[in-house]
């Protein structure tokens, strides 16, 4: 079996008496969607910030493409190839959706001083900017539309094309779904299928039909502690998992 890409081994957090993380092994494999799912206060917001080195664990460690990033912080962890999205989407709402990816663009290429009066000119960063907006979804006319006049899941289409701007080796989404409706939430979903198998990419969600339809392989996160890991219909059927969890969300 090839080496994962992503591998997490026996992280420990605490917040004073709270386990947040509470012996947590999980691994990422080559091309593979890994979903993270639990109940609100599992501590899933806890291990994606210590992955991306936004939080230091206080024991175990964080292995990507074999090598030992557990004290590198997050801009070192960016360059090594670790791009995330947000839960609550932070995008320039004064610019054009092109705008904003063609600045995730430039800053990719390394000219991030470059004057972007030019930048807005030059096709080495357009091109690729529309490339990017058209592998999530959004069309040409789209791409020219100020982000505050953009919907909700069109901006969650937005920053997915910005978190690939950067060509990374292993994409962080946390919760893409969230406030979408059921139009946007299958759009979303044929996007992240599509890019599926090219990215290796951990996916933190509540969206059961998403994560279902999306997922090589779920962990169920409760109360810091994974309590069962495997393809998605074995763990939807384990009988802890849904006591633990699935069940509260399908009364819902």
């Amino acid at each position: 079996m090839a080496e994962p890409v992503l591998a997490i081994r026996n992280l420990v957090k605490r917040f004073g008496g709270l386990a947040a993380t509470d012996d947590l092994t999980l691994e990422v494999r080559p091309g593979e969607l890994h979903a993270l799912i639990g109940p609100n206060g599992a501590g899933k917001t806890t291990v994606i910030g210590q992955i991306c080195g936004e939080i230091a664990p206080d024991s175990g460690r964080i292995l990507f493409e074999g090598t030992d990033i557990t004290r590198l912080g997050f801009a070192q962890r960016v360059k090594r190839g670790l791009s995330r999205t947000f839960q609550i989407v932070q995008l320039l709402d004064n610019d054009t959706a092109l705008e904003n990816v063609a600045l995730a663009v430039q800053a990719a290429q390394g000219h991030s001083f470059r004057f972007w009066r030019n930048a807005r000119l030059d096709r080495s960063i357009t091109n690729p900017a529309h490339a990017l907006l058209a592998q999530v979804g959004l069309s040409q006319e789209r791409a020219r539309v100020p982000v505050s006049d953009l919907s909700h899941g069109e901006r969650k289409q937005l920053e997915l094309a910005i978190a690939l701007a950067p060509s990374p080796r292993l994409l962080l989404l946390d919760e893409p779904m969230a406030g979408l409706g059921a139009a946007e939430s299958l759009r979303m979903t044929e996007v992240l299928l599509a890019l599926k198998g090219r990215i290796p990419m951990l996916l933190v969600e509540h969206d059961m039909d998403a994560v279902f339809a999306l997922a090589d392989r779920v962990s169920v996160l409760v109360y810091g502690r994974c309590i069962a890991s495997g393809p998605p219909d074995a763990v939807r059927a384990d009988p802890t998992v849904r006591e633990a969890y699935l069940t509260e969300e399908d009364g819902h």
